[in-house]
């Protein structure tokens, strides 16, 4: 073995990915020295000469030709019989250079600086992964599933780079197979074992704000800013959007002809119902906006201890709340108010309370109709037996049932 061919002497480098010739070679060199430097106490009487098309490496080591007996150093000095027999011209004072062979390290040796050169490469690539990744927190990337557990998919990106996406960063609805394809945001790095593990998430509202960045023009380019997104994952997300410039409709920009735009979004986020709304520096009309689709017929703020009384007509008041109560959760969220509901006064005289059927009706079913915004008799009755089983997850002769009990109280 003339040479240290170490792309064939050490198979597994083949199957590293994301480090290029050159690369591997420079870390070869930094092992070997290493190794010298172990066995020898110093490497500066030895030359290493990388051959990068080769793929292989040349070591070789300098000592001075001393006098028989007079050998200090092994290392570094070499007797004049010793010598002769390299090269018969050789004298005392001059320096000899020898190769160094794979074979000379000795098999044990073999072994350390296979697995020294592992490591290495190991954390290279661990270096470039955290570098790839470190400035595109927030970033939308792609991959395909590789691997799916109970707590967490495992990704591979376009490099063969690993991603994890968690179980609590997915959407409730969402469902992969292996080989399919993901997109999320790069959510954080984390440290496993002195690993980064790159972590994605698609319940993020910034995962949001950079799908609407890619559908809208407007929005990638400024002239459209988004001032805030709120979300429950998969049931529903508020928008509020603002243009600087008058002659664009910042709402009308986003949602796209038909929906065109939006529907993308929709789609990629598991039908999640998305409201997009204009900002505006008047709270009144920004928490009114805020509870689309409901109609408000008065407000009440309390700036100070930022509450706010919505007053509605009892028709709308389901609306307002949503169901589950998403809706009107997450108003509060986008307009920073707490937000109380209440059915205008003058609509509700002969109305009654639900829980005044509490000894004809179980109190978990009046629980679930006020869940949907339904607190008084008449409320549940303008809704319609229909809409409350699609509402609520209540059966439709549990429903209709109600209806009935209530409808007797004003007949």
């Amino acid at each position: 073995m003339d040479s240290i061919n170490l792309v064939e002497s050490f198979a597994e480098f083949k199957e590293f990915k994301n480090i290029n010739r050159p690369t591997m070679m420079r870390i070869l060199e930094e092992v070997f020295r290493n190794t010298l430097l172990k066995t020898y106490g110093t490497d500066d009487n030895y030359d290493i000469i990388v051959n990068v098309d080769k793929g292989d490496l040349e070591i070789w080591r300098f000592r001075q030709v001393v006098e028989d007996g007079a050998v200090e150093d092994e290392n570094r000095e070499i007797s004049y019989s010793d010598a002769v027999k390299i090269e018969p011209d050789f004298e005392v004072g001059e320096e000899v250079s020898e190769e160094v062979k794979l074979t000379d390290f000795g098999r044990r040796e073999v072994l350390t600086i296979r697995q020294n050169l592992v490591a290495k490469i190991q954390e290279f690539e661990r270096d470039n992964e955290f570098k790839k990744y470190k400035d595109r927190i927030g970033d939308i990337v792609s991959g395909e599933v590789y691997q799916i557990w109970k707590k967490e998919i495992l990704i591979l990106d376009d490099e063969g780079i690993e991603l994890i996406l968690p179980k609590t960063e997915q959407i409730p609805s969402d469902f992969f197979r292996k080989g399919d394809n993901i997109r999320a945001i790069v959510l954080k790095i984390e440290t496993r074992n002195n690993n980064p593990v790159i972590v994605l998430s698609r319940t993020s509202p910034i995962f949001l704000e950079r799908l609407f960045e890619m559908e809208v023009p407007e929005i990638f380019d400024g002239l459209i800013t988004i001032k805030n997104i709120v979300r429950e994952p998969g049931e529903r997300a508020k928008v509020s959007v603002e243009s600087y410039d008058d002659r664009i409709d910042p709402v009308g920009a986003c949602v796209g002809m038909k929906g065109s735009r939006i529907h993308g979004i929709v789609r990629e986020l598991r039908n999640e119902n998305i409201d997009v709304i204009n900002f505006t520096n008047n709270m009144s009309l920004y928490i009114q906006r805020s509870l689309s689709p409901a109609k408000i017929t008065s407000i009440v703020l309390n700036d100070d201890e930022m509450h706010a009384e919505v007053y509605l007509k009892p028709d709308q008041v389901s609306l307002a709340i949503g169901k589950g109560g998403h809706n009107i959760k997450l108003a509060g969220k986008l307009t920073g108010y707490e937000i109380d509901v209440y059915r205008d006064s003058e609509e509700d005289m002969e109305d009654v309370d639900l829980n005044e059927f509490s000894d004809e009706i179980d109190a978990w079913i009046i629980e679930e109709f006020r869940n949907v915004g339904c607190d008084t008799a008449k409320s549940v009755l303008d809704i319609g037996v229909e809409e409350l089983v699609r509402r609520t997850d209540l059966e439709e002769e549990t429903v209709k049932s109600v209806v009935d009990i209530l409808k007797s109280e004003f007949e």
